[in-house]
């Protein structure tokens, strides 16, 4: 610990009354939780399996055990609980599961399952689908702000808001009936279980005997209950966070959580973490007197020893193809004069919409680019079907997986024998699988109908035999095996369009046997060598393919990103895109509180930057299919003018002699590197 500084070693150290640290962007918040743990293990003889750690991804989660597990090499570390927070709830409810009256097998949702299902119920019950557009939104809300759908029906303020809260309670019912939970219910549930079962509370509550969670801000009002829950009385806890780079409102993030922590443990500690070790002081600066513009709780500044560094460069384009193209240029001149890597830019956009010209721009220029944030690996047709498949196995009561799958392969069993399927099954209070095997299904389907539903029935029955004891190295074979007797390549070849895209959707399924392969090593690893199906597959679906990108081998390529994608990330060279009124601060968010928020996510872009930052706007702008007049964000305003060497400043005009001298001067330069290098 000795090369922490003063205030990480005052965070480190303290550990008898609860801790919010505040910590700035790169200010080394990771290293502080990391070294605390090891504290607790070394110096408070607390077990590892007693400390739980929270974070929001499993990526972040992974590299903080691997970082503990290097600090304690020489100690004992195993059994530490460091996890996402929904792995935590995934882990609770595995153990609880009978006290909140589910079945072991129980499924879990993802985002388009639950889209499905609330489709399936609007048609069901003849609601208006235009008028609940947003009830997948509403639902996921009411759930992260800890409201039951009897809440939700009593705060109703208009019918409305009534419909879209009896549509709530519906679809409750209907995961129950499925044997599911869904991500948001990963955190509610175990929250309404510690809040009627004081036993199972205590039970948890001496399992964790010290917290720590990571980017705290990001909590919601279901994650915080659930904080509050596990430390009890005792408050042994540590929470990191900065409520300066609070970005995901949108997803029900809170940064008043900080606050709240005040209100609810009075002999709360607040450690700042000021120093930061990634940037220059302009970059800082700059940063400070944009974020002085949000109210603020705590007061902090953030600070380097890394010297002022660069003037921050600010582009005024003609418009949104100008800027693709000066940008690009500005990234290979630079590149040329500073000997850098294409991996050392990163180009960062308000919203995905605006990457278009600067891929076109960049393949133009023969540039390797990578763009985050694209289709999830687990969106991609080929492997919903697959998991579908492992899901109705490991849970037969799953209609949404039976329903994917069982005409995929095709089977001849149509829309019309799945209605009357789907009939039989409601009047008999069982599963479309269930209803495969009743004796009773005969009376609603003709004999060729029911012998083909009846065969996929009895295909799914001994699928699931086979799959009851099988463990670690065996689940795999049984994977490959599955999908050879469903013939699902052949599949691939006949519903793709080209052979180059059955390949490459073959290749994905590939890809996701390799993936439960490490799964299962990784397993075995943890002394889990009996790892079964079940656990893999929730495993699989609590699974972030940005996640699987970040585990690839970094290559030398321009990253572009959007800003929210951005957060956690440093590069030596940012180009900060679009600065204008209506993208950043985005025209939906130009009235508090929505604006605070625009500008934490402006403050995330420009502490991404190492070295330099270039921010640019164009001044028109093509949109609803004519140029319109751009403004340049207010934000940029908001910056010192004597940190900025801003070009094209609105109301500085610059002549057509200094215009010319200064494309004479970047044309000399060129020249004079390529005649240096020549």
């Amino acid at each position: 610990m000795h090369s922490l500084n003063k205030r990480q070693l005052e965070a480190v150290l303290h550990v008898h009354t609860p801790a919010l640290v505040l910590a700035g962007a790169g200010s080394g918040k990771t290293r502080v939780i990391t070294e605390k743990i090891a504290h607790l293990i070394r110096k408070h003889d607390i077990k590892p399996h007693n400390i739980y750690a929270l974070t929001f991804t499993n990526k972040a989660a992974r590299e903080m055990k691997e970082r503990v597990s290097k600090l304690l090499k020489d100690d004992p570390s195993k059994g530490l609980n460091v996890s996402t927070f929904h792995n935590l709830g995934l882990n609770i409810i595995r153990q609880e599961y009978k006290a909140l009256g589910y079945k072991s097998n129980f499924s879990i949702m993802d985002a388009t399952d639950t889209r499905q299902i609330i489709k399936d119920l609007l048609k069901k019950q003849s609601l208006d689908e235009e008028a609940l557009e947003n009830a997948q939104w509403d639902i996921s809300n009411w759930k992260n702000a800890h409201i039951s759908p009897q809440q939700a029906l009593e705060q109703a303020e208009d019918n409305l808001q009534q419909a879209r809260a009896i549509l709530y309670d519906l679809y409750q019912q209907q995961l129950k009936a499925y044997n599911a939970v869904d991500f948001d219910d990963l955190i509610g549930l175990p929250v309404r279980l510690f809040d009627e079962n004081r036993e199972i509370l205590d039970k948890w509550q001496n399992k964790v005997r010290y917290l720590l969670v990571d980017e705290y801000q990001d909590t919601n009002a279901a994650q915080y209950a659930l904080v509050k829950q596990l430390v009890g009385i005792q408050a042994r806890f540590t929470v990191v966070g900065d409520d300066d780079q609070s970005i995901y409102a949108w997803r029900g993030a809170q940064p008043e959580n900080l606050s709240l922590l005040k209100e609810d443990f009075p002999n709360l500690e607040v450690i700042k973490l000021e120093q930061n070790y990634r940037s220059s002081n302009r970059i800082l600066q700059s940063a400070n007197a944009l974020i002085a513009n949000n109210p603020h709780e705590f007061e902090k500044s953030l600070w380097s020893e890394m010297g002022m560094g660069d003037m921050l460069r600010v582009i005024a384009c003609n418009n949104e193809n100008h800027e693709a193209e000066r940008v690009i240029s500005e990234i290979i001149v630079h590149k040329f004069k500073n000997r850098t890597q294409f991996k050392d830019y990163a180009i960062l956009y308000r919203g995905n919409f605006q990457s278009r010209l600067f891929e076109r721009a960049l393949r133009e220029q023969n540039i390797p680019y990578k763009l985050s944030g694209g289709q999830s690996f687990f969106d991609k047709t080929e492997i919903k079907d697959l998991l579908s498949y492992l899901k109705l196995i490991v849970n037969p009561d799953d209609d949404a997986a039976f329903l994917r799958v069982v005409n995929t392969p095709r089977r001849e069993i149509g829309a019309t024998t799945l209605t009357k399927l789907a009939s039989y099954a409601t009047q008999r209070h069982v599963s479309l699988f269930d209803a495969t095997q009743e004796l009773g299904l005969s009376t609603v389907l003709d004999e060729k109908a029911l012998k083909r539903v009846s065969y996929f029935g009895d295909l799914v029955l001994k699928w699931i035999k086979d799959s009851e004891t099988l463990a670690g190295t065996e689940v795999i074979e049984f994977i490959r095996k599955l999908n050879e007797d469903i013939e699902y390549d052949n599949w691939l070849r006949e519903t793709s369009n080209t052979p180059r895209q059955a390949e490459k959707r073959m290749e994905n399924t590939r890809d996701l046997f390799q993936w439960i392969e490490r799964i299962i090593d990784k397993a075995k690893n943890e002394d889990d060598e009996d790892i079964m199906l079940n656990k893999i597959v929730s495993y699989m679906t609590l699974m972030d393919m940005l996640e699987r990108n970040e585990e690839e081998v970094e290559q030398n390529e321009v990253t572009m990103m959007t800003l929210h994608a951005s957060k956690g990330l440093e590069f030596p060279h940012v180009f900060l895109i679009g600065m204008e009124e209506e993208l950043l601060p985005h025209k939906q968010n130009l009235e508090s509180p929505g604006l605070e928020e625009e500008r934490r996510l402006a403050y995330v872009g420009i502490t991404r930057a190492q070295r330099s930052l270039t921010m640019t706007y164009a001044k028109k702008r093509r949109k609803y299919g004519e140029e319109m007049r751009c403004e340049p964000s207010r934000f940029l305003s908001e910056l010192p003018e004597d940190l900025l060497d801003w070009e094209g400043k609105p109301g500085v005009e610059i002549s057509a002699e200094e215009k010319l001298e200064k494309g004479n001067a970047a044309l000399d330069s060129l020249k004079a590197m390529l005649a240096s290098n020549g």
